[in-house]
């Protein structure tokens, strides 16, 4: 179990980090083009992007620009509770609405990511016209529930992994590298901790179990669009080693349905717009390096098809 969880957070910074982009060659268009741009939030163990060159969100933010759209990626801790990582967000909505005159972000979080642009959503509404999350940890991760024991606070694992994680905070120029705390990222995506989330920012949630929540619903006033999807594939590519790594976590959930880290039900919040895609939990942000199942629908087209759906409702 131990091995598993190291050599994920490895193997996949360093495939990640040693690969150059691919600037894809779709010709310009309008069809995302929404009227409020659109913020790209990674996850757990994620990045904005490595020493400038490789993105989380591989190919998409290019994809997304070149029909139209102004996308904002967004730098958060990778490994920390999802406040924290929504106080850095919503620091850095801020910034690009002063420096841009932007009034509103529409949000979109894998992974982790998830209860991080709904915690901007819950603190910042008036700056939030909606909200998307890709396999997000909304109820919790049974990987997180698995592995917070064995990496007890102070252990030598606990050292060790967090140094690591603390590795690739530098390496994307984080300014929080110094507060990377890999239990504090943990407590927030276990079941109870989610759960503890939840009943503080409820908009969106679902009405019933693993159903789905409210398309529209407001806080504190302000209407915001609630959106989720999810794979739950595994194993796609013979030729990725991180589908290794994402068997042996997916081992976790027993019969549950799961993309390797995140349960099918976990990841509805709002109108679920699809939650079985054939996808594993790094193919839903094209990763790793696009190397996604041979016959699954392309990731890159998935965020435009949603930008689009966005862009329809006048956002």
């Amino acid at each position: 179990m131990i091995s598993k969880f190291a050599l994920k957070a490895v193997c996949t910074a360093a495939v990640v980090a040693g690969a150059a982009l691919v600037a894809p060659a779709a010709h310009a268009g309008t069809s995302s083009q929404t009227k409020y741009p659109i913020v790209l939030v990674h996850g757990f163990i994620g990045f904005d992007n490595i020493l400038g060159a490789v993105n989380y969100f591989y190919d998409i933010p290019g994809n997304l620009r070149k029909e139209g759209a102004t996308v904002y990626v967004a730098s958060v801790n990778p490994s920390q509770t999802t406040e924290f990582r929504g106080e850095e967000l919503i620091q850095q909505m801020k910034q690009w609405a002063a420096k841009d005159g932007v009034k509103k972000f529409n949000l979109i979080g894998h992974s982790h990511g998830g209860p991080t642009v709904r915690y901007a959503a819950g603190t910042v509404p008036t700056m939030v016209a909606s909200i998307t999350t890709m396999a997000a940890t909304h109820f919790g991760s049974k990987v997180a529930d698995e592995l917070a024991p064995t990496f007890s606070e102070g252990s030598t694992l606990d050292s060790l992994a967090t140094s690591g994680l603390k590795l690739i905070s530098w390496l994307t120029g984080n300014k929080t590298t110094d507060k990377t705390s890999l239990q504090a990222a943990l407590a927030s995506l276990s079941t109870e901790g989610s759960a503890a989330f939840n009943a503080k920012f409820p908009a969106g949630a679902p009405t019933t179990p693993c159903g789905e929540g409210p398309e529209v619903a407001s806080v504190a006033g302000n209407s915001i669009r609630w959106y989720s999807a999810s794979g739950t594939a595994v194993k796609t590519n013979g030729w990725d080693i991180s589908d290794l790594i994402l068997a042996g976590t997916a081992s976790y959930f027993g019969t549950e349905e799961n993309d390797g880290l995140v349960g099918r039900c976990s990841s509805h919040w709002g109108k679920v717009l699809k939650d079985n895609y054939a996808w594993n939990h790094l193919d839903e942000i094209n990763q790793v390096l696009g190397t996604i199942g041979k016959n699954a629908p392309s990731p890159v087209a998935f965020y435009q098809q949603q930008a689009n759906r966005l862009k329809l409702a006048g956002l």
